[in-house]
């Protein structure tokens, strides 16, 4: 394990919030909006001359850094935590024109892996530097005019490096042609990086199975309204699947049937795990509300593999456990170098709750039924890491539960204990 998951995985909790659940499930609920569509969406602006600002953009902390990233442009842009602006904005700054700034986060972020996206980005003429220890942030960054042109990167490292490249391709002199090597993983975010691209106008498309071209037409402005969040609404799906009474029902407001959004996949998982869906509008574009219940049936062992949606790997570890379905898990490679190491940290909070998960090689988790003695009050610690925290809460449902550190779900679901609160949980400050 390395040094600094090692750390987190002791952390100190500066507080804490006792969960209790209600005797009956029965919830609407104003979904936060898409965050992995709003930075997209905020990037693409950044880009494209006279854009005005998207309609309904995340009020969370990764959407917020970028935002003030954008308007305030510090020559020091500290984006915290958030992922997805390191690496977004790694790419934005290093392809736009005049101006230098050092890009920083926490120190959890300053050993994330960037190396593969800045060793990209060289090799496109961009004069990107380490401030620190090679292959991580903080970076030195001198924005310049980049030529384009063809490119090869990983697949199967993370998908944001290559939205990143895809998004500044319109503005490359050359276009670009990035061919994917390996295994490409996350795919279902790449695809929803090229169907924003051509919402504004350009030409991105896949011309062969792993390769995509991009070419050089300036984006075009226009009115964009993002959607609410699929990944938000697996926790209320979570929920309801846990729920003991067979009429526990959420409405969940603001989705989109035939949504791009990766993590879209969780109406069909859920639906293996007891969990019908049924939409109020199914006209394409528009934001509707979907209401979830309990169908009453669930497979007997869970096999899937997360390499599309890996962020949704969480809930449906503590789902299936809770309810007693053994599984495998796989695709789970890109856990290791997220806001924590997910795997380690969810062997350690699952022998909380009174399972023993096993991995292998850092990219598969199962579980087949092997019981240890839970703690007579569960804790959970989150790592700082908001979807430990999210996908936790809902263990609630079979017993009161406590969260350290609540405050981290800001990352991605600012609202997320209030909407507990409005679902008929306790939600009680220690």
């Amino acid at each position: 394990m390395h040094d600094t998951t090692r750390n987190q995985l002791h952390n100190t909790p500066m507080s804490s919030y006792r969960i209790t659940a209600p005797s009956q499930l029965d919830a609407t609920i104003q979904l936060p909006a898409s965050k992995s569509i709003s930075n997209r969406s905020l990037v693409i602006c950044a880009l494209t001359p006279q854009c005005a600002m998207p309609l309904n953009v995340s009020d969370c902390d990764d959407t917020d850094v970028i935002l003030r990233a954008l308007r305030d442009k510090p020559h020091e842009i500290d984006i915290k935590a958030a992922g997805t602006a390191m690496r977004f904005m790694t790419a934005l700054l290093a392809a736009t024109p005049g101006g230098d700034h050092v890009l920083t986060g926490t120190e959890r972020m300053k050993h994330r892996p960037v190396k593969v996206l800045v060793d990209a980005l060289l090799r496109l003429g961009a004069d990107v530097s380490y401030l620190g220890k090679e292959g991580f942030p903080p970076l030195f960054i001198k924005g310049r005019k980049l030529e384009g042109g063809q490119l090869e990167i990983e697949g199967n490292v993370s998908s944001q490096y290559i939205s990143a490249l895809l998004m500044v391709g319109p503005v490359l002199s050359r276009g670009l042609e990035l061919r994917l090597t390996g295994e490409i993983i996350s795919r279902p975010y790449i695809d929803l990086t090229l169907w924003m691209m051509r919402e504004f106008g350009v030409d991105a498309e896949w011309t062969a199975v792993d390769t995509i071209s991009v070419k050089p037409v300036p984006y075009q402005p226009r009115e964009y309204l993002i959607e609410n969040d699929w990944s938000a609404a697996s926790y209320w799906y979570e929920m309801v699947a846990l729920s003991k009474p067979t009429d526990a029902v959420a409405r969940l407001q603001g989705l989109m049937d035939g949504s791009k959004q990766g993590d879209s996949s969780v109406r069909y998982i859920f639906s293996l795990l007891g969990v019908k869906t049924s939409f109020a509008s199914k006209k394409p574009g528009v934001p509707t509300t979907v209401t979830i219940r309990k169908s009453g049936r669930h497979v007997s062992r869970l096999e899937y593999d997360f390499a599309g949606s890996p962020d949704l790997a969480q809930t449906f570890v503590v789902t299936c456990a809770l309810l007693n379905i053994p599984f495998h898990f796989t695709g789970l490679q890109t856990l290791t170098i997220k806001e924590t190491d997910r795997i380690e940290a969810l062997k350690r909070e699952m022998r909380k709750l009174g399972f023993v998960l096993h991995d292998k090689d850092g990219c598969e988790l199962e579980w087949d039924g092997e019981r240890c003695q839970p703690d007579a009050e569960v804790a959970i610690d989150t790592y700082e890491d908001h979807r430990m925290a999210l996908a936790f809460a809902p263990a609630a449902l079979l017993r009161p539960i406590v969260i350290n550190n609540p405050q981290v779900v800001t990352k991605s679901y600012p609202r997320f204990w209030d909407d507990l609160r409005t679902a008929g949980f306790s939600v009680e400050e220690l």
